[in-house]
């Protein structure tokens, strides 16, 4: 069965997209069977894969989530053969309100989910910068939750309410919920403050803290506007070789070895 990752954060511009991403391909490229779904109305992963949702608005996680799509429908395949995708549409704001009456309605992704867990070997949701319906639903669907974090202070303060919902996940509809480690992104090691914050991060959270710090880099930051994971955009960048690294960890986390 798939291990289902959410990669969350509710504060935006932390990068939790482009981890989302990229940890996806470099885990494809790692021959793994990769899945990631858009979870997030703004449809950045969808289109940071070089799909729009307007090309087809009746596939998308919204169809899934209202029940008038079967999940298989919503699969497309991406550049990459070992990755597939479920994208998302700025109409999945509304499927907040539609679930809302619904029976069990934070466990609605993880039942859709169901039937196509065993085709991957790992499934990665990209969660909305919100603590909304949608993203609990993600947090009951996953085994684990990837957290990136940008190296400012302000950052370290916004986790609190992230950690609280995960807590009160786990306390109600998925026991079962771990956090698979925190990751941190866009650092600068010319930054004194982002060294600080990460040795603080280190000292609090310890082995939860991913070895493998994402490096700022321009290269990385343009992919998505060409539609491309880093590797395939620019395979010689530093970002390449910091999220294969960071999917070589996940294996290793999760007892299997790494292809390359």
């Amino acid at each position: 069965m798939g291990k289902v990752i959410a990669i969350a954060n509710q504060k935006g511009g932390v990068g939790k997209t482009t981890t989302a991403i990229n940890l996806a391909a470099s885990l494809a490229v790692l021959e793994k069977k990769v899945l990631i779904l858009d979870a997030d109305p703004q449809a950045n992963t969808t289109s940071g894969l070089n799909f729009s949702p307007e090309d087809d608005q009746k596939r998308t996680l919204y169809e899934v989530m209202i029940g008038e799509l079967d999940i298989r429908d919503a699969l497309i395949q991406t550049e990459m053969q070992n990755l597939h995708m479920i994208p998302s549409h700025i109409n999945l704001v509304g499927a907040e309100i539609e679930m809302l009456d619904s029976d069990n309605r934070e466990s609605i992704l993880k039942n859709a989910l169901a039937p196509i867990r065993d085709d991957y070997d790992f499934i990665i949701i990209d969660c909305s910068p919100s603590l909304g319906l949608i993203t609990v639903n993600s947090l009951t669907a996953a085994d684990s939750v990837i957290i990136p974090v940008q190296p400012e202070f302000f950052a370290l303060e916004g986790l609190g309410k992230l950690l609280q919902t995960i807590r009160l996940v786990q306390d109600g509809v998925n026991p079962g919920l771990q956090i698979e480690g925190f990751v941190v992104t866009m650092f600068d090691g010319r930054t004194k403050v982002h060294s600080q914050v990460v040795g603080q991060l280190r000292e609090h959270f310890k082995d939860m803290v991913f070895k493998t710090i994402i490096q700022r880099s321009i290269r990385l930051s343009e992919a998505p506007s060409h539609g491309k994971p880093i590797i395939l955009y620019d395979v010689m960048n530093n970002g390449t070789a910091n999220y294969l690294n960071l999917a070589k960890e996940v294996l290793e986390r999760n007892g299997l070895a790494p292809t390359l």
